[in-house]
């Protein structure tokens, strides 16, 4: 029986969760997907005629009134930079990152892009350089076939609330692929506890990276134990055939932290990744950004402006969560998935059988009866 958290599979990860172990565990953060899934127009696979299996993401900071104008610092990192995340200059330029930030396909950047400044027009809000970041379903997608419109990014918007995160093939992940098996998207917290002080950091992740034997669960060589071709069924070859895949991960916290710090937390997100496997290939887009939700109210303000900021000597712990929470909600979007049928053949899910039997094998089961 598939299950929809790895956590609900007894498999072991480090640090303490928060209530929904997701990025919205963070206070203010709202997530919002369009998930676009059409058959084809002709019944055979045709670019522009389908089948479609793609989506949009929204990651709104503050939520979706003073997301579009209480903007928060940010940091950004490129572990590998074949792919694309707009907004980044003016992350760098000015500390601050501009609106909500959104995650769809390759080829549907643009209109993404465009469709978040027009709806914050619509709204009242002034907005022109917005951040949104890509990974390819060129696999499982009509992807050349340009069929995410501004209304899936309004939609995508529109829905975004706090509490319970989808994940798997749902939103910008609904066609990805990650380890050779059915990726998507995922998410993770950690609570953060610095002296009497207690912060959350959150992740989420659109995965799309990574070949099968490369896979490590809970630190066991997953991949190298599974029967080979388990993932790629029909019609797909694995993506070592191209060279290319990516990931996009968005790392939020509520503790006060400066556009640098920011920035070196996103680069911690490189080790979580490298805990399941990956090693950033050469035509991949691995691209981490990182922002807080401290210091409300810092971009309103015309005149000089105090903010909080914590010490570098604690970063440590944000650290440390930063990487516990990124492998997991690595492996969340594996779990989470299910297998998909699309444009170029079949990608089955993750066999959860076959993934317990092997760290059982490895004593590195929590929880489970029999384990």
């Amino acid at each position: 029986m598939q299950t929809n958290r790895a956590r609900d599979l007894g498999i072991p990860f480090e640090g303490k969760p928060g209530k929904f172990n997701a990025i919205t565990d963070v206070p203010g953060v709202e997530v919002g997907y369009s998930t676009v899934i059409e058959e084809s127009k002709t019944g055979k696979p045709e670019v522009g005629k389908g089948p479609v299996r793609t989506g949009v993401t929204a990651v709104l900071p503050r939520g979706k009134g003073r997301s579009f104008e209480d903007f928060v610092f940010a940091g950004w990192f490129s572990l590998n930079g074949y792919g694309e995340m707009t907004g980044t200059l003016a992350i760098d330029e000015t500390g601050f990152m501009q609106g909500p930030f959104l995650i769809t396909n390759t080829c549907s950047v643009g209109v993404v892009r465009d469709a978040v400044d027009e709806w914050a027009a619509s709204h009242g809000f002034s907005m022109h350089l917005s951040t949104v970041a890509e990974t390819s379903d060129i696999k499982l997608n009509d992807m050349e076939g340009f069929h995410v419109r501004k209304e899936h990014a309004f939609a995508a918007i529109e829905a975004a609330s706090s509490g319970y995160v989808a994940e798997g093939n749902i939103g910008g992940g609904t066609g990805m692929i990650c380890y050779g098996f059915k990726g998507g998207t995922g998410t993770s917290s950690r609570i953060v506890k610095i002296d009497d002080r207690e912060y959350v950091l959150g992740v989420l992740a659109q995965t799309n990276h990574g070949e099968s034997h490369q896979l490590i669960v809970a630190g066991m060589p997953v991949g190298l134990e599974l029967p080979g071709n388990l993932g790629f069924s029909r019609g797909i070859r694995p993506y070592s055939e191209r060279g290319k895949s990516s990931i996009i991960i968005v790392i939020a916290t509520d503790a006060p932290m400066m556009p640098h710090q920011l920035k070196r937390i996103a680069r911690r997100a490189s080790l979580g990744l490298a805990k399941t496997g990956a090693i950033s290939s050469n035509g991949s887009g691995d691209i981490f950004l990182a922002f807080s939700t401290g210091n409300s109210g810092a971009a309103l303000r015309p005149n000089e402006y105090n903010v909080t900021i914590l010490p570098n000597s604690e970063m440590d712990y944000l650290f440390e969560a930063t990487v516990e929470a990124t492998e997991e909600a690595i492996i969340n979007s594996l779990i989470a998935a299910r297998t998909m049928t699309g444009f170029s053949g079949t990608v089955n899910a993750l066999p959860h059988d076959l993934l317990l039997e092997i760290l059982r094998k490895h004593n590195r089961l929590a929880n489970v009866p029999g384990s």
